[in-house]
């Protein structure tokens, strides 16, 4: 899928990494939507904002009749409660869910049908090395983002006969807001917004963008005991 000319939406581009794929799609020809939850916090020139809460049925909906052109949506926006599974706060981990797996089927559902009809063109999910690998103190993050790797291996499948590609990317930590409390490598999303788009115009249905994230994904075929070897 070739960029330029498109008409892409990116969730969750006010900061961080969908701001990074607002402008690297801006870059490269396209026109973009910016969503956001208040589109006064869009401050990245020659992107349209636009108010979306994907959490929001009735907000979605609303998007997808203002963005009606679209042919490429990337589904980025998330939340980081910090929650596990045992001790916090049930809200948190439901919001992980309701965020990361139900906002981004909501996405699918209202714009799949859209993007079909005006020819065809791809879904980006953004995914996480935790769609693979669980960090028992972020739990609640890891089993939404696995739920959220599985609706992608769904649609995938369901929308291929219809025109609309279904691309998950895989990355681990980037240098963002979300990690900024993270004593951890981290790559620089400016750079893993160049390797999500050449993904996108290379038509591949994954792509693990960074060095954590290829390492998961070796670690799969070993099972439990080669991605957690300290269990007892």
């Amino acid at each position: 899928m070739k960029i330029a000319g498109r008409t892409a939406l990116v969730t969750g581009a006010n900061r961080g990494f969908g701001r990074h794929l607002a402008a690297e799609l801006l870059a490269r020809g396209a026109t973009v939507y910016a969503g956001a939850r208040n589109p006064d916090t869009v401050d990245l020139p020659g992107v349209t904002p636009v108010r979306l809460d994907i959490t929001d049925p009735a907000s979605v909906a609303a998007a997808a009749e203002l963005a009606g052109d679209v042919t490429l949506l990337v589904n980025n926006a998330g939340s980081g409660t910090g929650a596990d599974l045992l001790d916090a706060d049930p809200a948190k981990v439901r919001l992980e869910m309701e965020t990361h797996y139900f906002g981004t089927l909501e996405m699918v559902r209202a714009f799949a049908p859209r993007i079909a009809a005006n020819g065809g063109g791809t879904v980006l999910n953004v995914l996480s090395a935790l769609s693979w690998f669980a960090l028992p103190d972020v739990g609640a993050y890891s089993a939404a983002k696995s739920a959220e790797w599985a609706l992608t291996n769904a649609l995938r499948a369901q929308l291929a006969g219809r025109g609309v590609r279904v691309a998950g990317l895989h990355v681990g930590y980037m240098d963002t807001d979300m990690t900024a409390g993270l004593d951890v490598p981290k790559s620089d999303p400016a750079e893993i917004a160049r390797i999500a788009v050449d993904g996108i115009e290379s038509d591949r249905y994954e792509i693990v963008a960074d060095d954590t994230a290829r390492r998961v994904l070796a670690g799969l075929s070993g099972g439990v005991a080669a991605l957690y070897p300290d269990l007892p």
